[in-house]
This record gives C-alpha cells, structure tokens and sequence, in this order.
C-alpha cells in the first residue's frame, strides 16, 4: 500500500459542462424538466415541524434517549433539510431569489447553526469552480488531509467534526465575501429560534436538536453522503459519483449527484427522469448503492483517504460571479425569448 501524501492533479476542466452539452444535444426534450417546485416548502414545513415537535418529546427524556432520536431519527430529518436548503441554494422552489433565502433559513432552524446563507455563497462557486482549491469549499485543506491521514480513528474524528472542519476551510476562500446583511439575518433567526427552544423546552431539547446536526453530517452512515459525492472511492478517471440506493426515498434524491451537476436547474423530484431518459450517460459511470457500505468502507480502507480527491489548478474562463446554470446558459443561447420564458417558469 501506497500512502497518499497529495491531491490527484487533473489538467482537464470538469466533466459536467460538458456532458450537459452532449445530453441536451442527444435529449432535448430534457429541457422541460427545468423549472421550480414551490410544492417543496411543504416538505420543508413538515421537516421542521417534525424536528420541533420530536425536541417537545424528549425534552424530559434520559440522555439515552435523547441520543438515540437523534441518530434514529433527528439525523435523516436535518439531512433531508440540507437537502432543502440546496434545493433553494439552486433556486429551485420560487422564481423569486429572495423567496428562496427565506424558505432556506426556516429550513435551517432546527440545525442550530447559522449556515443556509453560508452554503449558498460557496456552494454555487463548488459547482463553477469542481475542483479549484481556492474556490472550491468541498475540498479539504491539504493540511487536514495530512492531518486526518488515513487511519480509522483519524477518519473516524474527521466525520465526528466535519462542520469544525469545514469552517477553517474557509479562510483559504478568499475570494468569496464571507459576510453580508442575510448571514447577518441567518444569523439573528437561529438565535432568535434557539433562546426560544432553550427557553420553552430545555436543553435536552436544544442538545437533540444539535446532535441530530452532527449525525445528519458526520459519524453516521448518512455521512457517506460526503464520500460518495467526489471521493476517488473507486477510479481516479471518474470525480463525480452519484448513489442509487434506499436512502433516496428519506433524502429526496440528493444521491443523484451526477445528474444534479450536469443539470442544476432540475428540482429534486425530477432527478430519476434524467437518468431515465439518457441512461446510456449514467448506467456507463461507476456509482454507489449504499451509503451504510460505503461509510465503513471509508473508515476502514486504509486506500482511501482526504487526498482521494482531484484537483485543478487552472480555472478556465468562468467567471467569479458565475451562478452555474449550464442546462439553462445552453438553452438560452439557441432559444428564443418566449420559449426560454417558458422553460424558466
């Protein structure tokens, strides 16, 4: 076995651009799956309700307890709230941008921590700029590679702390503005929602609601979740990877992963159709069918390690301010103003 002590270097531009060029060519009547599901907010009202009134619950329970709804259920109810705010991070819910970031806070509420504003800002560059380590917030610090390395426990401590991670990550992002008058706002809302959980339920409720967090995005087989997106798990030739396993139908098809990045202007509930339509695409690529597998797999394959990842140095033509809709920008360069309107809607 040979230790990795660096990123894998890639000299070409990610594949997704590219791919989205060759399916609409291949499959245009992909184009009518772009568009908005306002029906989504009320997946996001129940999901919060759901998480409110579980923290009621528990809030007289025994640490076990508590512990327990957390990683039984807690966890699959905020990661399907991650699931959420990327959906409206895309603008995928209103037309409206604004309608979005509000639909994205409530989203966040019962997470404790301010991130929906957060995520918006270094998502989006994520999909501009796959693999660019000074733009790209989903790839790790190459100091927290070294230090994580590849051993079970290091590994296993990485998943346990994958916000804390996450958050120095952010300082190497220097190009992106870290704050402005919605993180603000995120911000004033969170605490505003967690006096109210401390005041009215307790801190059992308010430990419930932060433990159901740290599952829903670490030590937890629904972390593999982070893994399975971009790890080089299987081939070094392939970077992006999606899941087709059960975990979907609680995750509202964020396994999808491929077809979100060639298509980011397709709402969740429309994600399965594209593979459907152009399966010759998808069925091609290497995937995974469970996150439980893959999550020990991570922990316990010493091959595998926060250095599995690609990386590019050269950023091409896209600018900083790209929002990355490529299904859309494709569209729009060869359609005409009452059909783009349509496809927008």
């Amino acid at each position: 076995m040979i230790k990795k002590t660096d990123f894998v270097y890639s000299q070409e531009s990610e594949p997704h651009r590219i791919r989205t060029k060759k399916i609409l060519k291949e499959f245009p009547q992909l184009r009518k799956l772009i568009g908005k599901n306002p029906k989504t907010i009320w997946a996001i009202i129940g999901l919060v309700s759901f998480q409110v009134v579980l923290a009621w619950f528990v809030r007289d329970q025994s640490w076990w307890i508590v512990f327990g709804a957390a990683y039984l259920l807690g966890a699959f109810a905020d990661h399907a709230l991650f699931v959420m705010i990327h959906e409206c991070t895309h603008q995928l819910l209103f037309k409206n941008r604004n309608a979005n970031r509000w639909a994205s806070m409530f989203a966040n509420l019962p997470q404790i921590l301010p991130s929906a504003i957060s995520f918006e800002k270094y998502h989006i560059k994520h999909h501009a700029f796959q693999g660019v380590h000074e733009l790209d917030a989903d790839l790790p610090n190459k100091w927290e590679a070294k230090l994580i390395s590849n051993s079970f426990f290091g590994k296993a401590l990485w998943l346990l702390l994958f916000p804390v991670f996450q958050l120095f990550r952010l300082s190497r992002l220097r190009e992106i503005h870290p704050f402005d008058k919605w993180i603000l706002t995120n911000w004033l809302l969170q605490a505003a929602f967690t006096t109210a959980i401390a005041y009215f339920m307790g801190w059992h409720a308010v430990a419930f609601l932060l433990l159901s967090f740290s599952f829903s995005v670490g030590l937890h087989p629904l972390g593999a979740r982070w893994i399975q997106e971009h790890y080089l798990t299987v081939t070094e030739e392939q970077e992006t990877y999606s899941y087709y396993g059960n975990f979907n139908a609680v995750a509202f098809n964020v396994g999808f992963h491929n077809e979100h990045h060639d298509f980011p202007s397709i709402p969740w509930n429309k994600l399965p159709e594209i593979r459907k339509t152009a399966p010759e695409y998808y069925d091609t690529l290497h995937y995974h069918t469970s996150w439980t597998k893959l999550f020990f797999q991570f922990l316990f394959d010493r091959e595998i390690s926060l250095f599995n990842r690609i990386v590019r140095r050269d950023r091409g033509k896209v600018a900083l301010t790209d929002i990355s809709k490529p299904d859309v920008d494709l569209i729009k360069a060869e359609t005409s103003k009452p059909q783009l309107e349509e496809v927008e809607k």
